[in-house]
C-alpha cells in the first residue's frame, strides 16, 4: 500500500475514534463504572491478542533481535512520554471546579503525543501486510473513543462550545497520521526495520494495556468484571486477527 494511503488511513483512524468520543460526550457526562470498566477491559484484551498473535508473531519471524530491540524501544518511548508529557487517565482523575478547560487541553495534548506511537503501529502493520494494517487501524480507532471522551467531558463541563469541543477532539487524533507515515516509511526500508517497527508498535501497545487500561479497569470495576471484559476482548481480537 502507498505511503499516502497509509497516512490517510492513520488520519482517519485517529480522528474517527477521538471525534466519535467527542460526539458521545454530548449525550453522556460519564458512563457507569461497570460499563466503563467492561469497555476498557475489552479494549485491553483486544490489544493483547493483536500484540501477541499479529505484531510479535510477524516481527519475530522476520528478525528476533530487531524485534526485541523495537519492543524495548516502544516501552521506553511511552515511559518517556508519560514522564515528560503526562496525560490524565479518564477514570482515575477527579475533575475539580474551575479547572475543567485546562484539564481537557492537557489531556488532549498528552493523547495527541501518544497517538504518534499508535500511528506507527498502523504504518508498520501495513508495511507487513494490508490485513494487519486494517486490523490495527480498526482496533486503535475503537481504542480512541474513550480517549475522545476523556478530552471532551471536562471541556463540556467547563463551558466550551460543542463545535470547539469537537474540533479539539479531532486535533488530538490528527498526529496518528504522522505516526502512520513514519511506521510505513521505516517498515519498508528493510526486513530489520520492519521487525524493529513492529516490535516498537508492540511495546507501545503493551505499555498502554498495562500502564493505562488494566489499572483503570481494576479502579472502577470489580475483579470479575475486569476478567470477563479482558477475556471477551481477547476472543474478539483473535477473531479480528483470523478474519480481517
Amino acid at each position: 500500500m502507498e505511503w499516502f494511503d497509509t497516512t490517510l488511513i492513520g488520519f482517519i483512524a485517529g480522528t474517527l475514534g477521538t471525534g466519535l468520543g467527542g460526539i458521545l460526550s454530548f449525550f453522556i457526562l460519564k458512563p457507569s463504572n461497570k460499563a466503563l470498566g467492561t469497555m476498557l477491559g475489552v479494549a485491553a484484551g483486544i490489544m493483547l491478542s493483536v500484540v501477541f498473535m499479529e505484531l510479535l508473531a510477524e516481527a519475530t519471524n522476520t528478525s528476533y533481535p530487531w524485534t526485541i530491540l523495537g519492543l524495548l524501544a516502544g516501552i521506553i518511548a511511552f515511559l518517556f512520554l508519560d514522564n515528560f508529557f503526562p496525560h490524565t487517565h479518564f477514570v482515575t482523575e477527579e475533575v475539580r471546579t474551575g479547572r475543567f478547560l485546562k484539564k481537557g487541553i492537557l489531556i488532549a495534548t498528552g493523547i495527541a503525543l501518544h497517538n504518534i506511537s499508535e500511528g506507527i503501529a498502523i504504518g508498520a502493520g501495513f508495511a507487513a501486510s494490508t490485513g494487519m494494517g486494517i486490523t490495527l487501524a480498526v482496533l486503535i480507532s475503537l481504542h480512541n473513543v474513550p480517549e475522545g471522551l476523556a478530552v471532551a467531558i471536562p471541556l463540556n463541563i467547563g463551558g466550551m462550545g460543542r463545535a470547539r469541543v469537537f474540533g479539539v477532539t479531532l486535533l488530538a487524533g490528527l498526529p496518528m497520521g504522522l505516526g502512520a507515515l513514519l511506521g510505513a516509511a521505516t517498515g519498508n526500508i528493510s526486513a530489520g526495520f520492519l521487525a524493529l517497527s513492529l516490535g516498537f508498535a508492540a511495546g507501545a501497545m503493551l505499555y498502554i494495556v498495562f500502564d493505562e487500561l488494566i489499572p483503570d479497569v481494576l479502579e472502577v470495576a470489580d475483579n470479575h468484571t475486569a476478567i470477563w471484559g479482558i477475556t471477551a476482548g481477547i476472543l474478539i481480537g483473535m477473531t479480528m486477527v483470523l478474519y480481517l
